[in-house]
């Protein structure tokens, strides 16, 4: 402890780093402490977040622009992959790597002895931390309270707080774990760690980023996404940056009451995790773009990078972001999607999401070949086609019968 002078600590404001700023200074002989905060499109989160590090004992705090770059580099890569995890749409897990890939380079700019965060030792962002973290600085040493401090809950931090003054937004009763930016925002913990209660969806204050699909609207909402390369660019007809299409599809799906699981998950460290997700804007993009693909994408391919994007999904789960597999599936990925260019009209109504319409000049789809009425499809093709493919069938049900000739 005594090597360690100087600590970039990993902070968002809310309860855990909150804390850990008057507690690394008192176990780490005063060290310095200063603060990292990414701005990942979390809002007024960020307010008044350098008054309060540094009353409670930083030096100084970054807070680092990360948006645009972690939508286009992060979001979108994965968003064309079509990958989730077990339904997720991986909010949390791919900001991980672009905010600590952040910090290292800020720790290494100011000398730092060593990295701290706020991850708890059962948790997943651990993990995607402390792996980011060794892609850029192997040799950083790392601190993680949360695996050896006196304080053994968020009751014990909130106590501790009080204690050190330390102004908190959350009280016993609103204590719970959440996580957010402009993707999407978790709830954990409370209620919710017993899967036999049902979220509060109606009560007021427990849902931000949508409503609930009861207090929805009772007329539903069109609205119309265009993509090239699998990459959304418009809205409604709308040209804008990547950030302003997930704020516009967040306001329209939040007020829709789109982007609400309820999901029990398999975390990385071997248990089961109760967790309660809004990621309206995300929803809409993730079924707009599999609907585009369906139209675009020959069977194989599609099929294919199905498979894989459960891989790709279990990679930026897992923190596995900067390696080799995650660049190679990216770069598959992006061979794919060469022709996912085109319209796609949706229509929003009460939580659900209904398909209105989808149009690319790649169709792959043919009305001439596919229609029940006269076409220049010739039927009689079937014929030859099913005795060869049914030929192995037809082999092994002679064979049954002693039919089979020599």
């Amino acid at each position: 402890m005594s090597d360690i002078k100087k600590v970039v600590l990993a902070y968002s404001g809310g309860l855990d780093t909150s804390v850990m700023i008057p507690w690394l200074k008192e176990h780490y002989n005063n060290c310095e402490i200063i603060a990292v905060s990414a701005d990942v499109g979390q809002g007024d989160e960020l307010d008044g977040l350098e008054e309060k590090a540094i009353k409670t004992g930083a030096s100084k705090l970054y807070i680092a622009d990360l948006t645009d770059e972690f939508v286009d580099e992060y979001i979108f890569p994965t968003l064309k992959a079509g990958a989730d995890y077990e339904g997720y749409l991986l909010g949390t897990s791919f900001a991980r790597p672009i905010i600590a890939k952040r910090i290292v380079e800020i720790a290494l700019e100011e000398g730092a002895d060593a990295i701290a965060h706020g991850c708890t030792g059962k948790g997943n962002d651990q993990v995607r931390f402390e792996l980011a973290i060794k892609a850029f600085a192997p040799q950083m040493k790392i601190i993680a309270p949360w695996r050896t401090w006196e304080l053994k809950s968020r009751e014990d931090e909130i106590a501790y707080a009080e204690a050190h003054n330390i102004p908190l937004k959350i009280n016993r009763e609103t204590n719970y774990s959440k996580d957010k930016n402009l993707w999407h925002l978790s709830h954990e913990g409370l209620d919710l760690e017993d899967p036999a209660n049902e979220p509060t969806y109606e009560k007021d204050g427990f849902l931000e980023m949508s409503v609930s699909p009861l207090k929805a609207p009772d007329a539903p909402t069109y609205v119309t996404i265009d993509f090239e390369k699998g990459v959304p660019v418009a809205v409604d007809g709308k040209k804008m940056k990547g950030s302003d299409i997930i704020r516009t599809l967040n306001a329209i799906g939040g007020k829709n009451g789109i982007g609400l699981l309820d999901l029990v998950e398999n975390r990385l460290v071997g248990m089961k995790s109760r967790g309660v997700y809004e990621t309206p804007g995300g929803a809409i993009l993730y079924h707009a773009h599999r609907v585009l693909e369906t139209l675009t994408l020959d069977k194989d391919t599609l099929h294919e990078k199905s498979r894989l994007a459960i891989t790709f999904g279990e990679l930026v789960y897992n923190g596995k972001w900067y390696t080799p597999l995650r660049e190679a599936l990216s770069a598959f990925v992006d061979v794919t999607q060469e022709h996912v260019t085109g319209s796609v009209k949706l229509r929003l109504y009460k939580g659900n999401i209904m398909n209105a319409a989808v149009t690319s000049p790649y169709s792959l789809y043919s009305e001439n070949i596919a229609t029940f009425g006269e076409s220049d499809y010739d039927q009689m093709d079937s014929q030859g086609f099913i005795n060869l493919f049914g030929l192995p069938l037809k082999v092994q049900a002679m064979r049954k019968q002693g039919l089979l000739k020599p």
